[in-house]
């Protein structure tokens, strides 16, 4: 796992430690079902990765393989901190390293790293051990407490429900398809890599505070992509309640 510290510039950053070299297999393993989550809500399973980090492909690969689970939201984020080790990641985007920093910040950590896994906006692996990550994404289920979430005529209807704080409701857009990349320089250089349910759209439809509430759908920018919502506690905490869309 490669770490990169909060306001280090990034050449010291890139210093701190190093994505080991994997000759970990690029084909997508198979994962058994999550039997404490459903289709209707799915458990979240959000990686942080870059296509410039050598230790990152056992992890996709990980994490594609559960995201082929109807009732598994699987969502591939790429960050851009470490584009200046030669290859800039080609799905790559600020919004997603600023979610990866929230979700530190909110835990008290210091540092963000590549890979890392995060289930449910809380618990979190590397995700280099697929039976680590299924036994995770067992024990997590569905996410919890958050209020009921429906979709009809191009708006999204949440419940009302009881909440300690108000909680940020996210519009993901993501590719289900298996998108094929070809690395021609940095760590992963000569590599063809695979990688699904790539996020695109990263969207804050507004604030859920246990009223009920009606957010409309934006347009999406590019077109093959699915969607889901997300109620998510606070800046950086749990995620309450998912829907694919």
């Amino acid at each position: 796992m490669r770490a990169a510290r909060f306001g280090m510039p990034l050449l010291n950053a890139l210093a701190a430690g190093g994505c080991g070299q994997s000759s970990a297999p690029e084909a997508t393993a198979i994962a058994a079902p999550v039997l404490h989550a459903s289709a209707a809500a799915p458990v979240v399973i959000e990686e942080f990765q870059s296509q410039g980090c050598s230790s990152c492909p056992p992890a996709t690969a990980n994490v594609n393989a559960l995201a082929a689970r109807p009732e598994v939201l699987a969502l591939s984020f790429a960050v851009t901190y470490w584009d200046a080790l030669g290859w800039k990641d080609t799905f790559a985007s600020p919004a997603f390293t600023q979610r990866q920093w929230d979700y530190a910040h909110h835990s008290g950590r210091t540092n963000v790293a590549t890979p890392q896994v995060i289930v449910n906006g809380g618990p979190t692996v590397n995700g280099g051990d697929l039976g680590e990550l299924e036994q995770l994404a067992e024990k997590e289920g569905s996410p919890k407490g958050g209020p009921a979430i429906a979709v009809k005529d191009g708006a999204v209807a949440v419940a009302s429900g009881k909440t300690p704080q108000p909680s940020t409701v996210w519009l993901v857009r993501y590719d289900p398809r298996v998108r094929w990349v070809a690395i021609k320089a940095g760590e992963n250089n000569g590599r063809r890599l695979p990688h699904r349910d790539v996020v695109r759209e990263l969207v804050t439809l507004g604030e859920w505070n246990g009223a009920a509430a009606t957010f409309e759908l934006p347009a999406a920018r590019e077109a093959g992509l699915t969607s889901a919502v997300l109620v998510q506690a606070g800046k950086g905490g749990p995620i309450i309640a998912a829907r694919k869309i």
